[in-house]
């Protein structure tokens, strides 16, 4: 414990949160990798960054904070909630860049008209949004409501928090910084590896963490790893964006059902936001599924 200067916990995804330690070093890895994410989605120094993400055990607020302060930006730690004060901040502030999930930001945009605020007319241009999964269609959804491009950043307290891997300027999937996360994928049921392309479960292990390193440590989330170049000129490894969970399924009926069907079938329709609740009844159990932050 001499060696720890700082311990956060996982947002508890999978159940009980687990906590995570860091040392110097770690941290300094962690503000690198934060520094690429942002700067690969166009940001830099003299762009003033809301950060939305919650602070405290929570690794999204710091890890965005210092990253974001590294690459020279302004850095707004607002956290989250209080929809109104973000809308203010963001107004008077000249705000060019916010960090936040997804689906937090599609709230200030339905709440945006009633504090008198034109996201459109505002300085803002670009999103960071990860800490759920989200879908293309929300992306769209996003970008032509805002006028903002928006930008997938993928990461889990185990290995790191964010900064794992970002998407760039063109938006084709996020990088994998592999110079300190091996990327793999398997067979969610088997464990075997996955060929390039085919959809597994994306497996991370550590190559210079200190604290608490991880061999191939299974994340649950599903996606497919490619090595296409990349019209950006990056050579690093790309995953398909995560849009489900491996231990998000639902089977009806002998039919596989992700909540992420759901939300892509409710964004196809004018005015509905990805909000909603899975009830699956039966006449021996019910389970019931809630979209994060409904």
């Amino acid at each position: 414990m001499r060696e720890i200067v700082r311990l956060h916990a996982s947002s508890g995804t999978t159940g009980k949160p687990i906590v995570v330690a860091y040392t110097e070093e770690d941290l300094r890895v962690w503000t690198n990798v934060m520094v690429r994410s942002l700067a690969a989605c166009g940001l830099h120094e003299g762009d003033i960054i809301q950060n939305a993400y919650g602070y405290g055990l929570f690794t999204g607020g710091l890890g965005a904070h210092y990253g974001a302060e590294a690459l020279g930006a302004t850095v707004i730690p607002i956290s989250g909630g209080n929809t109104q004060r973000q809308l203010m901040v963001m107004k008077d502030f000249g705000v060019t860049a916010i960090c936040c999930t997804p689906s937090y930001f599609l709230h200030l945009l339905d709440q945006a008209p009633e504090v008198g605020v034109d996201i459109k007319e505002l300085p803002l241009r670009a999103g960071v949004f990860g800490a759920e999964p989200w879908t293309e269609s929300m992306r769209r959804r996003i970008e032509s409501d805002s006028g903002i491009k928006a930008y997938d950043i993928y990461g889990l307290s185990e290995i790191v928090g964010p900064g794992v891997a970002m998407e760039c300027q063109c938006q084709a999937g996020p990088h994998i910084f592999e110079d300190y996360f091996y990327p793999e994928t398997v067979d969610p049921k088997t464990g075997e590896p996955c060929p390039e392309g085919v959809e597994g479960e994306l497996v991370l292990t550590t190559l210079g963490k200190q604290a608490m390193p991880m061999i191939r440590y299974r994340t649950r989330d599903i996606t497919a790893l490619t090595s296409e170049a990349c019209e950006c000129g990056r050579t690093l490894r790309r995953i398909q964006r995560i849009s489900r969970r491996s231990d998000d399924m639902f089977i009806v009926r002998g039919v596989n059902v992700y909540p992420s069907q759901i939300e892509a079938a409710l964004l196809k329709v004018e005015g509905a936001l990805p909000h909603y609740q899975i009830i699956l009844t039966g006449k021996k159990a019910w389970t019931t599924w809630k979209s994060k932050w409904r």
